[in-house]
């Protein structure tokens, strides 16, 4: 069984499109959370993933989309949410609402979360990853840090697919990863996708500078992030 493993799309569609077009044959997509934020199609990535059936669970940009907010998500972050907000039905806050937290598949084998296990927005960073994180299960799968990490221990593996739709690796290409059950082996893709759509789309909503660089670098800084002091109304950001 080939299970593709993607995560922190933010609404980029392009990219998404690309993963799924690109990756051989898959027998079940599983998504580690921020389907939406910062990307520009938020709605149309929605139905991607109820169309195709992709198994996702929240990260904090989903959370924050329908009004959940941690504590530090300000700048961009707070300014894409609010922006993303205005745009999803009622239907589709409905569906990211329904979303769990994390998730276990395969009877427990892999178990997926956004941040960290029991802690869903806590960054992860490759000194972070340590066997006692997998608590019994085969494969671990996490989001949020948008790096690509694979750590492979005797009690099994560690695996961060990396950013489909934001990558910040300096890699500005879209990456997923593909878990063969059988063999418990994990390989790791990136992949190029039309970067210059979503950019050309994001200034027509007058998007935030960082964000729109940032498809093309494949790295934006947390400091970029939290230093959106700008007084800038989520209505005034091309809405229909």
């Amino acid at each position: 069984m080939k299970i593709g493993l993607i995560s922190d799309v933010h609404a980029n569609l392009p990219a998404l499109e690309a993963v799924l077009d690109a990756a051989p044959e898959i027998d079940v997509w599983i998504h580690a959370g921020d389907i939406v934020g910062y990307g520009p199609w938020p709605s149309e990535t929605i139905s991607v993933f109820q169309k195709e059936g992709i198994v996702s669970i929240q990260g904090n940009h989903d959370r924050a989309a329908i009004g959940d907010f941690h504590d530090g998500f300000v700048g961009i972050p707070r300014l894409m949410a609010e922006w993303t907000a205005s745009q999803l039905s009622d239907e589709e806050c409905q569906y990211l609402e329904s979303l769990p937290v994390e998730t276990n598949y395969a009877d427990g084998q892999i178990h997926v979360v956004h941040g960290a296990p029991d802690a869903p927005n806590r960054r992860l960073t490759l000194d972070d990853i340590e066997p006692s994180l997998l608590d019994g299960g085969d494969v671990l799968v996490l989001g949020h840090t948008h790096d690509q990490i694979v750590r492979e221990f005797d009690a099994g593996t560690v695996v961060n697919p990396g950013s489909v739709g934001q990558p910040r690796d300096g890699d500005w290409r879209s990456a997923f990863a593909i878990l063969s059950l059988d063999t418990m082996d994990v390989e790791t893709h990136r992949i190029p996708y039309p970067y210059e759509r979503v950019q050309e789309t994001a200034r027509s909503y007058g998007f935030p500078d960082p964000i729109v660089t940032a498809y093309e670098r494949g790295s934006i800084s947390s400091s970029e992030l939290a230093s959106w002091t700008e007084d800038v109304d989520p209505q005034d950001l091309g809405l229909d």
